[in-house]
């Protein structure tokens, strides 16, 4: 069973995605090994983008987040059908993990949509793990910066996007407690990752990293 700090490093972790005074913030580094295509390491400053909304656009998936969780992902058209479809669905799979955490369900249908490979089988069993601990997610979580770095064949893409902790926290399922921890540079994360699109035309992830207190992503 993992220790009170550990614990809140697991949630952490999340996406991925997507911790106002404490945020999920933790000195443990974190991070999945994986390959990388051109233009996924690297992280440059970009500007923050308007919210989409994902109900506005066509089969766009319906997420259930508990009340006291909210998901903000800022990102706007690059006037580039390929890379915005990238982007669209890059951000759903952020919003697909967050939700999947909350709900304590590894095998949801946006998990199944949005993730494939090697990052699925990592995150189904985080969620289990999270699970088993007794744990769920509060606050809310914001996705920004979102970038395609690379696009190879049509098929795959690299991409990066920041995740801002600061408001966001996991909860004790059984005493309703918030476990708050203090906002400091780690509680913004760069993620890169890579994704490849499905028979049916989605985006999915399927190698992951990410690095805490990135200086593309802090905003304090």
């Amino acid at each position: 069973m993992l220790t009170t700090r550990r614990r809140v490093a697991t949630a952490c972790l999340l996406v991925a995605v997507t911790f106002s005074a404490a945020g999920c913030s933790s000195d443990s580094d974190g991070g999945s090994s994986s390959d990388k295509i051109a233009g996924a390491g690297s992280g440059e400053e970009g500007s923050p983008t308007p919210s989409a909304s994902a109900s506005a656009e066509e089969n766009a998936p319906n997420f259930d987040f508990p009340s006291d969780l909210t998901v903000a992902v800022e990102r706007e058209s690059t006037k580039d059908a390929t890379k915005d479809a990238i982007l669209r669905d890059t951000a759903y799979s952020a919003q697909a993990n967050i939700e999947a955490f909350a709900q304590g369900n590894s095998q949801t249908a946006n998990l199944n949509r949005y993730f494939a490979g090697p990052a699925f089988a990592y995150w189904t069993k985080q969620v289990a793990d999270f699970k088993k601990d007794g744990l769920t997610l509060t606050g809310e979580y914001r996705y920004y910066k979102f970038e395609v770095t690379d696009i190879a064949n049509g098929k795959t893409a690299a991409i990066r996007y920041c995740e801002d902790q600061s408001k966001a926290y996991s909860k004790e399922i059984k005493t309703k407690k918030v476990l708050r921890t203090k906002v400091s540079d780690k509680s913004f994360v760069l993620y890169t990752l890579q994704a490849q699109k499905d028979s049916a035309g989605d985006w999915q992830v399927t190698q992951q990293n990410w690095n805490k207190g990135d200086a593309a992503c802090v905003q304090r």
